[in-house]
């Protein structure tokens, strides 16, 4: 237990010393986990509604289908990417393999089900009376949706946090399509792995608890939000 102990102290002492190395990871993985989760958010919320609300031939497939993406492997992931951002694949003259925009795509893939359902379980535990109701005082479909959210806010906030845990704690996604290279495509997750293969469990150790800190307060400042009392 001894070096669990040295990887704590590190931590601090990383932190405490600003390593810029650790600072830029840190970052990285921040500013990477938290576009993907912006996006998988524009596509997973009205997706979501739209499963939830519409009624159309092959709703319940599709609701399948984000029901099973929100267990989708991630390394599953990382190979699809892989294929099609590859130099000789069909995006390969994007040149965005082994960048952070690939990692991007790769952690929107991944957290694009997650959002989905998530969002349409919550729209459909409202009471159905509410939607024509509002119909029914004239409110426009705009309208409605937007109050439908609001009153499902503090599940659609569970969502988000789903979505950004599913992002921030991947690594096998981010390994295949950015390369884990140093200084351009590193993140946390990625750090990890490496300081464990190089037997360097105190920085690793101390790597992790930067996650989970950073993990924790992220969500700490979304569940501040959703428990926020709405004003009487």
């Amino acid at each position: 237990m001894a070096f669990v102990w040295r990887g704590l102290l590190q931590a601090i002492e990383l932190l405490w010393q600003g390593d810029a190395e650790v600072l830029g990871i840190t970052l990285l993985s921040l500013k990477v986990s938290g576009l993907a989760t912006s996006l998988s958010l524009l596509i997973g919320l009205p997706l979501g509604t739209l499963l939830a609300l519409g009624r159309f031939r092959g709703r319940s497939f599709l609701l399948s289908l984000a029901n099973t993406g929100m267990a989708l492997p991630p390394v599953v992931v990382g190979l699809g990417v892989s294929i099609l951002l590859w130099r000789s694949g069909p995006l390969g003259s994007l040149r965005l393999i082994y960048t952070p925009a690939a990692i991007v795509i790769a952690q929107v893939i991944i957290a694009v089900p997650v959002v989905t359902s998530l969002t349409a379980a919550a729209l459909q535990q409202l009471d159905p009376r509410l939607r024509l109701q509002l119909l029914g005082l004239g409110a426009s479909q705009i309208q409605v949706v937007f109050t439908l959210w609001l009153e499902a806010r503090l599940p659609l906030l569970a969502a988000l946090m789903a979505g950004f845990g599913s992002v921030i704690s991947e690594v096998g996604a981010s390994m295949m399509v950015g390369g884990n290279i140093r200084g351009q495509t590193r993140v946390l997750t990625t750090a990890i792995v490496l300081e464990t293969g190089k037997g360097q469990f105190d920085r690793a150790i101390a790597l992790s608890i930067l996650l989970l800190t950073l993990t924790f307060l992220v969500n700490l400042g979304l569940t501040l939000i959703q428990q926020r009392r709405p004003p009487l």
